[in-house]
């Protein structure tokens, strides 16, 4: 990045936020291919993934040009809104694995990952019972311990144990349904 060229892009985009449509129009046209460079070098997705990043980028810029202080740099404010889309374009990216297996390929989930949405659900829907039901779902389901390991965790036989998952579970289907009839 040269002075000269960030020097030029800060004095654009002045001159776009004072309601230059001209200054404005070849701002965007001057820092285009250069997002698109840091997108493409990040991301290492598809083309149409990447465009679309560029696009999320651009409106952002344009949302937040205010936002920039007189003075400061221009290419690094713009690089670090690229590097954020180009983030959160990989967060909402589904986390998979692909394994090729000579003329077939498998998609398998990473059964680690766990998206952000899906954990606050859970905890949501958890909070509906109480703290021992809960934790009993949450060793079980969720966990993977068997029956026998959170009967030693809880002070509870593993019989007693499989009871009370079954009720914790019947009483969240019981919550579902209700609240979505609402």
């Amino acid at each position: 990045m040269t002075r000269s060229r960030d020097a030029r892009w800060a004095d654009l985009l002045r001159r776009a936020n004072c309601g230059d449509d001209i200054a404005y129009s070849q701002f965007l046209r001057e820092i285009s291919p250069v997002l698109w460079g840091v997108i493409v070098a990040r991301h290492r997705g598809s083309r149409d993934e990447c465009k679309d990043i560029l696009q999320e980028t651009l409106i952002a810029v344009h949302e937040k040009r205010h936002t920039l202080r007189t003075g400061d740099p221009v290419a690094p404010w713009l690089y670090a809104i690229a590097r954020y889309k180009t983030v959160d374009a990989f967060r909402r990216r589904p986390r998979h694995f692909f394994i090729s297996t000579e003329d077939k390929t498998l998609q398998i989930a990473d059964p680690n990952v766990v998206s952000p949405e899906v954990a606050l659900d859970v905890e949501m829907l958890l909070s509906q019972l109480d703290v021992k039901s809960a934790g009993i779902v949450r060793a079980i389901k969720l966990l993977g311990d068997s029956a026998d390991e959170a009967s030693a965790r809880y002070g509870m036989t593993a019989g007693a144990v499989r009871v009370a998952l079954h009720r914790a579970l019947a009483r969240l289907v019981k919550h579902v349904v209700r609240n979505s009839r609402r």
